[in-house]
């Protein structure tokens, strides 16, 4: 984002979300129309064939609710992403699918760990630290709705329920964090008025000069050459009775 013609909506705020939600539920559903597990496609802790749960596990859900949870958190969350920050939203959602999964491969416990919560906690952290170090007005406000939002998200990256990736959340949070520490954008500028430039002169200012010392409006007459008034004159010409 260079300027701010940059934050404007595309089809591609649409579509991201779109590909995103039909990929996990297409899933599920052939698993549920063809009678099929995919839970060993999960991340497995320190183990070489759980490394494909890195690429895969974000399309596995346990159940209906597990992948209702999910949906609109990632739909909400992409859509922000690309929105915001269309420059880095592939290398955000690729390298956070990657590096999540394999912390998580790395400190999860001896377990299938699935779902695409993982995601939605990188997603959530970039979005919300991105904004908080680039001071940029539009997206600390953004970085307030996703806390508005999603705050409560943060009790799950700790071990407070049972049955859920935990460690996959905690992951997705560090990964978060660090892509936004590591990722460069470019924040729209900010556009500045006459007043605010260190070249102001306020002396020379066309609309302060409507104004005396007491900030009383003065009507000023239009200039004319040589400061004279403009004299009009006016030609009688005599009826001429016939």
């Amino acid at each position: 984002m260079s300027e701010n013609k940059h934050i404007q909506f595309s089809n591609s705020v649409l579509l991201f979300p779109l590909v995103a939600i039909l990929a996990i539920w297409t899933v599920y559903w052939v698993e549920v129309r063809f009678g099929l597990n995919f839970n060993d496609y999960g991340i497995y802790p320190r183990k070489l064939s759980g490394l494909r749960g890195v690429l895969f596990s974000p399309f596995v859900h346990g159940s209906v609710e597990h992948l209702y949870n999910n949906t609109i958190p990632l739909a909400v969350l992409t859509a922000f992403l690309v929105y915001f920050y269309r420059s880095a939203a592939i290398r955000t959602l690729m390298l956070g699918v990657l590096l999540s999964g394999l912390l998580t491969w790395i400190i999860g416990r001896p377990s299938y760990h699935i779902g695409a919560s993982g995601l939605i906690y990188v997603l959530a952290s970039f979005i919300f630290f991105k904004g908080i170090f680039a001071k940029h007005f539009r997206l600390v406000a953004l970085s307030l709705v996703v806390v508005f939002i999603y705050g409560s998200m943060i009790w799950y990256i700790f071990p407070v329920k049972e049955g859920i990736s935990w460690e996959g959340h905690l992951s997705g949070f560090i990964i978060g964090l660090v892509l936004a520490l590591t990722t460069k954008v470019q924040v729209p500028s900010e556009r500045k008025y006459d007043w605010e430039k260190e070249d102001y002169d306020e002396e020379n200012d066309p609309f302060l000069k409507h104004f005396d010392a007491d900030g009383n409006f003065i009507e000023q007459q239009p200039e004319t050459e040589n400061d004279e008034a403009v004299k009009i004159r006016y030609h009688y010409k005599k009826r001429e009775d016939n």
